[in-house]
């Protein structure tokens, strides 16, 4: 008696980039995806950012007979929390974060003034 154990896996992957200017200006658009194949399910990681912008990972995991089971996305950078795919006004996380930079400076020159 015999048994076919054939196992597939494949893994692929496919990138694009572009950018040009104008005036001056120079804007441009950056894309990745990796997928991975087994018995088991097939895996997808795609990477997408603007030039200036949070590059927005996002990985969606498949079961065997093509059915999503998982999705989950995030934005990298400002804080590196995971965005639950959700949209993020970035200017209020900018202007947290300049906040924050602008406490802190403030603090060291007065520490440096007072001597500390």
């Amino acid at each position: 008696m015999s048994s076919n154990n054939n196992q597939h896996y494949s893994s692929s992957t496919v990138s694009y980039s572009s950018s040009s200017t104008r005036d001056g200006e120079t804007t441009g658009f950056s894309y990745s995806a990796h997928t991975e194949r087994d018995p088991s399910g097939t895996t997808t990681n795609v990477t997408s950012q603007n030039n200036g912008e949070p590059a927005h990972h996002e990985r969606r995991d498949y079961d065997e007979s093509g059915r999503l089971i998982s999705s989950e996305g995030r934005a990298s950078g400002g804080s590196g929390a995971d965005s639950g795919r959700r949209i993020e006004n970035v200017s209020d996380q900018q202007r947290e974060n300049d906040k924050l930079y602008e406490e802190r400076i403030e603090d060291e020159y007065a520490k440096r003034e007072g001597g500390a």
